[in-house]
C-alpha cells in the first residue's frame, strides 16, 4: 500500500513539473513574442523622425504607401490573378512602383494588365488589354501615436487604354478615371488592426462622352501574428453602382521571406455571384533598403 502510494506521488510529482515546465516555456515564447513585436513596432515607431504609427496594409486594394510614410521609403510590387467568371477567365497582373519623395507623402506608378479566355460557349470575353497608365498620391495629415491612428487622404488618376487588337484604330487613349480617397486606420494593442478606405470612382470614355460613378466601401480587419511581420486578415470589398450593390470578401495572409521581400496570399468570395465566382490574388513585395 504505501508503496502504491510512493509511486502515485511520483507520477503526481513528475505530472506537476512537466505542467509547470510547460507552463514556463509558454510564458516565454509569449514574453518573447510580446518583446519582438515591441521591438518591430519601435523599429517602425522609434526613430528619431517625424511619428509614425505600424499598420497592417490590405493586399488587395492596398494604400499608395505606407501611413505616415518617411523619406526616402520606396516599394515594388507585382501582382498575379486569377478571376473565374460566369463566361470568361479573367487573368490578371500588375507592376507597381510606389515612393515617398517627403515624409508622409507617397506617389505611384501602377500599370495594370488583363488577359480574358471565353470559358463559355458561343460568348464572346472581353478584348485584353493594358487596362490603364495608374497614377496616385497620398498624403498623411494625421498621425496620433497615443491613439495608435492614422488618417489620409489621396487621389488616383487613371489613363484608360484600349484593347490589344484595337490599337491601330483607336486613340491612344479612350478616356480617364478620377478616383479621391480617404483612409483611416487605427491598431487595437499590439496585434489588432483595422483600415477604411473609401471614395468614389469616376469613368469617362471619349467615345460617347459618358460617366459611370461607382462607389468604394473597403474595410479590413488584421492579426498580426506575435514575434512577426506576418499577418492574417479579411478585406471587405463593397462596391455601390446606381441602386446595385456588391460585396467581395477577401481572406488573406502575407508572409515575410527575408528581410525586405514578402508574399501576399488572397482569396476572393464574392457575395453576389450573378457574374463572377471565386478569384485568388498573389502580390509579391520588395522593399529596398533606405
Amino acid at each position: 500500500m504505501i508503496t502504491k502510494f510512493l509511486k502515485i506521488n511520483k507520477f503526481v510529482l513528475v505530472l506537476l513539473v512537466l505542467v509547470i515546465g510547460s507552463s514556463e516555456a509558454q510564458e516565454n515564447a509569449a514574453q518573447k513574442n510580446s518583446l519582438t513585436d515591441s521591438l518591430y513596432i519601435q523599429e517602425v515607431e522609434g526613430k528619431k523622425e517625424r511619428p509614425k504609427v505600424l499598420h497592417a496594409e490590405p493586399l488587395y486594394i492596398d494604400l499608395i504607401r505606407d501611413l505616415g510614410a518617411r523619406k526616402g521609403e520606396k516599394e515594388w510590387n507585382l501582382g498575379l490573378g486569377l478571376t473565374d467568371n460566369i463566361t470568361h477567365d479573367e487573368y490578371t497582373a500588375l507592376i507597381e512602383y510606389e515612393w515617398a519623395p517627403i515624409d508622409r507623402l507617397g506617389l505611384e506608378v501602377e500599370l495594370p494588365f488583363s488577359i480574358y479566355y471565353p470559358t463559355a460557349g458561343n460568348t464572346n470575353a472581353p478584348g485584353s488589354n493594358l487596362n490603364s497608365i495608374k497614377l496616385a498620391a497620398q498624403y498623411t495629415f494625421l498621425v496620433s501615436e497615443k491613439k495608435k491612428l492614422s488618417m489620409a487622404f489621396g487621389y488616383i488618376h487613371e489613363f484608360l487604354l484600349p484593347d490589344f487588337n484595337n490599337y491601330n484604330s483607336s486613340t491612344l487613349i479612350t478616356g480617364n478615371g478620377y478616383n479621391p480617397f480617404l483612409v483611416i486606420a487605427k491598431r487595437w494593442g499590439q496585434n489588432f488592426h483595422t483600415l477604411l478606405y473609401t471614395g468614389p470612382q469616376f469613368s469617362n470614355h471619349f467615345s460617347d462622352n459618358t460617366t459611370q460613378t461607382n462607389w468604394q466601401i473597403n474595410s479590413n480587419i488584421h492579426y498580426m501574428i506575435p514575434g512577426t511581420r506576418n499577418f492574417i486578415g479579411l478585406e471587405f470589398n463593397k462596391e455601390i453602382n446606381n441602386a446595385d450593390f456588391y460585396m467581395t470578401i477577401r481572406p488573406q495572409m502575407r508572409v515575410v521571406i527575408t528581410d525586405n521581400m514578402l508574399v501576399g496570399i488572397v482569396t476572393g468570395i464574392p457575395i453576389n455571384r450573378e457574374n463572377q465566382r471565386f478569384s485568388s490574388f498573389l502580390r509579391l513585395i520588395y522593399e529596398p533598403s533606405h
